[in-house]
């Protein structure tokens, strides 16, 4: 093939490869979360990439309606790739619902696609990492989904982060106040992007598209600037929301997770009530949740969620309302690399065996199938190259330790034990079932499994 002919090797703006280093501490982290996910009860689930397009048109909103990837297939049906894991869910609920335990708990880790502007811990084309209670309106549940994040991030290394919430009701009832309560989808829309873009830019798009004047919007940017203890604000949240239904039922559920997540143990300073968050998704009605890095907020929140109790309504007549929340894997993994806290690995196995013998192939093998038994992870070389380039390959894919040996040890009954990151090396009895490679093998790993699994050295 000509060079003219060749295909240039490249990747679609905001999707990206992932090489061993980085997809290695990006499967230890959902491995993380599906270990907590479990410890709370949560049980995994799988949904299709594509859904009809009926199913997730319409169900984000309108700028996710933008973002959405659609098409027509073969068939001539039209179909998206789906923009989250909850629409799905509540497609999913609705049409296995006589199957299911009341309530559900499930989790959920895959792809998502959405068509938006990239830019830092962003891509088009991203992990997702949820876990969802279905079929309870209980304060317990929204207590509950508080604490999952709040362990979760704890699991995954970090002691400063801050998780705001907030009730959509409180923003419902100083709508309505305001005479806005018919343009409230535009209206948070635009208070979602008051992070994104600024007070002035969010000012002209509520006026442009709620019809609000500039005391409506004053009074609504207003409520970012409400700070203070928890009960301070909710006490400012209740003078706002006060002869209002919606706003009034909002703060007493607030205080109720508030006194949920005390009992529990978590610190007060840990969960904020943030009277301007919104989250941007239609689907929406009640407790809202974002979680931001204390020494990285400028990425915006790494795991999101809120209470739904209205979209499986969309599929059946059922009752399914839920809540949960999203850990955003690709973003989180952006802010661990920007301040430090990702250890890059280079290779999934701790023990290189040296083909140092050409005539010893089976002896090679037989000896890695035994470490193999063992539980421990092993490659073996496949050629038998000159040692110190296999060593060479060694170091650079990042073994921990390399075992040595050629006619002179098989025959002696020996092997070199060699520990690449300290640089020391030991005789080892080399036994039909290498017993005693084992143990030494064990005993070093173990001795540096406090530094090798601490979790901000993912």
């Amino acid at each position: 093939m000509s060079r003219s002919e060749r295909i240039e090797p490249r990747t679609l703006k905001g999707f990206r490869d992932y090489l061993p280093e980085v997809m290695i501490p990006r499967e230890s982290l959902m491995e993380t979360a599906r270990q907590v996910y479990r410890r709370y009860g949560f049980s995994p689930i799988d949904t299709p990439a594509l859904e009809y397009l009926e199913i997730l048109a319409g169900k984000g909103g309108e700028e996710t309606d933008k973002q959405l990837y659609r098409f027509q297939d073969h068939g001539g049906r039209w179909v998206g790739l789906r923009f989250d894991l909850t629409v799905p869910l509540a497609r999913f609920v609705a049409q296995h619902g006589s199957e299911l335990p009341v309530p559900f708990k499930r989790y959920h880790m895959g792809p998502v696609w959405r068509g938006e502007n990239t830019q830092r811990g962003r891509y088009r084309e991203f992990v997702q990492c949820d876990f969802d209670i279905i079929g309870t309106r209980s304060v317990a549940a929204d207590i509950e989904t508080v604490l999952v994040i709040h362990d979760l991030i704890r699991a995954i290394g970090f002691d400063q982060f801050t998780i705001r919430v907030n009730h959509r009701g409180t923003l419902s009832g100083l709508l309505e106040r305001l005479g806005l309560a018919d343009h409230q989808t535009a209206v948070l829309r635009a208070l979602d992007k008051l992070d994104k873009i600024g007070p002035e830019r969010v000012a002209q798009e509520m006026a442009q598209t709620a019809g609000a004047s500039t005391e409506q919007v004053r009074q609504i940017l207003a409520l970012g600037e409400i700070t203070g203890s928890n009960e301070a604000v909710l006490n400012q949240a209740g003078a706002l929301a006060a002869g209002t239904a919606a706003g009034e039922e909002a703060v007493g559920r607030l205080r109720e997770v508030l006194q949920g997540l005390q009992a529990a143990g978590v610190p007060e300073n840990r969960v904020r009530v943030h009277l301007s968050l919104a989250r941007g998704l239609d689907y929406y009605t009640g407790i809202v949740v974002e979680t931001l890095l204390d020494e990285l907020p400028e990425i915006g929140s790494v795991c999101s969620g809120g209470r739904y109790d209205n979209l499986a309504g969309l599929y059946t007549s059922q009752d399914w309302p839920g809540v949960g929340a999203s850990l955003g894997l690709d973003r989180l993994l952006a802010a661990m690399e920007s301040l430090g806290r990702l250890k890059k690995h280079s290779t999934a196995a701790p023990v290189f065996v040296v083909y140092f013998d050409k005539d010893r192939l089976t002896d090679y093998l037989r000896l890695a199938g035994c470490l193999r038994d063992a539980g421990l992870g092993v490659e073996l070389y496949p050629e038998p190259k000159k040692l110190s380039q296999q060593l060479k390959y060694a170091d650079r894919r990042g073994f921990r330790l390399a075992v040595i040996a050629g006619s002179q040890e098989f025959a002696e009954g020996v092997c070199q034990l060699k520990d690449l990151q300290r640089q020391t090396q030991q005789t080892v009895p080399l036994e039909p079932d290498a017993h005693s490679l084992i143990h030494a093998i064990s005993q070093i790993l173990t001795e540096s499994a406090p530094l090798r699994n601490r979790p901000n050295n993912l």
